[in-house]
């Protein structure tokens, strides 16, 4: 009876600790050149457009696994693993192509997150300054992105994302790609993005994938995306 008690209060013990232990594996990228960065804001703080279980998931588990599946593909490959990652992706054809795939997938998710979660943030807001003036210039202004910039996301077939680029000019330009593909392996950057997988969502959308980019636009952070926007014309931009 005794035995069987302290088995019953050990197995207690292991279910209560189990989600803060597998939250910390997750949360942590494994050894390599490239971490997990933890979020800039709590999981919480996007609700109610993106709810706070989605958040934990998206980063703790979605994007450690591309950092920790990036690494391992690196591992044998030093002078390419000391090289910054958007150089990586900038000549992802010249990948050793024994690796090249899981590169491709792992490093493109992995910049890409990097961005998503820097230019996310809770207040919302407006373009301003020098950004305002180019999303009028070349994009048609606010609305007029943002109605386009949903379409292409609504196009995106399965999974993908959907990017407003930048060029050392200032210039804009909408594009979108499919599974973890970036701009950044045409050599161009990115000033901002949204993630159409349906893991950055499905919790609390669903199959409505325009609901969640409509609602969206609630939580991109301006201030953030206009300071990229002016780290891209002075040439400073990296992911």
């Amino acid at each position: 009876m005794q035995t069987s008690r302290r088995t019953m209060i050990t197995g207690l013990a292991a279910i209560t600790l189990a989600p803060t232990l597998s939250r910390f594996a997750f949360a942590q990228a494994p050894t390599g050149p490239f971490r997990l960065d933890p979020l800039p804001y709590a999981n919480d703080a996007l609700a109610p457009h993106i709810d706070a279980k989605t958040m934990e998931l998206h980063h703790d588990r979605h994007h450690a696994a591309y950092v920790g599946n990036l690494n391992t593909a690196l591992k044998d490959h030093g002078e390419l693993a000391k090289e910054p990652l958007q150089s990586i992706l900038a000549k992802i054809q010249q990948v050793p192509e024994a690796v090249r795939t899981a590169i491709r997938n792992n490093g493109g998710g992995h910049a890409n997150h990097t961005m998503f979660w820097q230019i996310m943030g809770p207040g919302g807001g407006k373009p301003a300054g020098e950004l305002a003036q180019a999303i009028d210039r070349d994009l048609g202004g606010l609305e007029k992105m943002q109605n386009d910039f949903n379409a292409a996301g609504g196009r995106v077939f399965g999974s993908g994302w959907v990017f407003v680029t930048v060029a050392k000019d200032g210039k804009l330009a909408l594009e979108s790609k499919p599974n973890q593909d970036t701009p950044l392996m045409d050599s161009k950057h990115v000033l901002f993005g949204n993630d159409v997988w349906e893991h950055a969502y499905y919790l609390t959308y669903q199959n409505r994938r325009p609901d969640y980019l409509k609602a969206w636009w609630n939580v991109v952070n301006w201030n953030k995306v206009g300071e990229r926007y002016a780290a891209a014309k002075a040439g400073k931009l990296e992911i």
